[in-house]
């Protein structure tokens, strides 16, 4: 695989495992890792469930300045929120330079696997993960250059994605 020149930018559900995926992906192309979500407590000094207090188009406007700033650095693995998609200036942004996947998981596994408490957005329960990817499901088809399917391990999920990018 060539050196890339591009940021691999992974999209999809909360607790899709992007991040951990994204981690495990930096090691191995020996690349910068940016998850924006722990970019926007960084830089706030808040915590997710902190801004949004403030409302979801609160944290979705820093979401915004976060994703302009970390999209220019080029090239790294960025893992993304789950609602990026929810604003296409944010995915034009994040595909200028990069690369998109989305990490397709069931919902039945992430909320196995999701501890839905640390979550502003799914504290409400299952049927408010459903609802979520009933909106934005179509919005992760549309915007991704490939999409992969993280039913099994880390490591399937990370080889998934190296064997895809060894092709283009």
């Amino acid at each position: 695989m060539r050196d890339l020149d591009k940021n691999i930018v992974l999209i999809g559900m909360p607790g899709c495992g992007k991040s951990t995926i994204g981690k495990e992906l930096a090691k191995e192309l020996n690349m910068n890792f940016c998850d924006i979500d722990e970019y926007i407590v960084e830089k706030t000094g808040q915590s997710i469930p902190e801004i949004f207090k403030s409302g979801e188009a609160y944290f979705r406007q820093i979401e915004s300045e976060v994703v302009e700033e970390v999209s220019r650095k080029c090239p790294q693995i960025i893992a993304t929120g789950g609602g990026v998609v929810k604003n296409s200036e944010n995915i034009q942004l994040l595909q200028s330079n990069g690369i998109v996947i989305f990490i397709n998981r069931s919902i039945e596994k992430i909320f196995t696997d999701v501890d839905i408490f640390s979550r502003p957005l799914l504290i409400s329960g299952k049927e408010k993960l459903y609802k979520l990817y009933e909106e934005r499901y179509h919005l992760y088809k549309k915007y991704c250059n490939y999409e992969i399917i993280n039913d099994g391990s880390i490591k399937d999920a990370k080889e998934k994605i190296i064997s895809y990018l060894k092709e283009i």
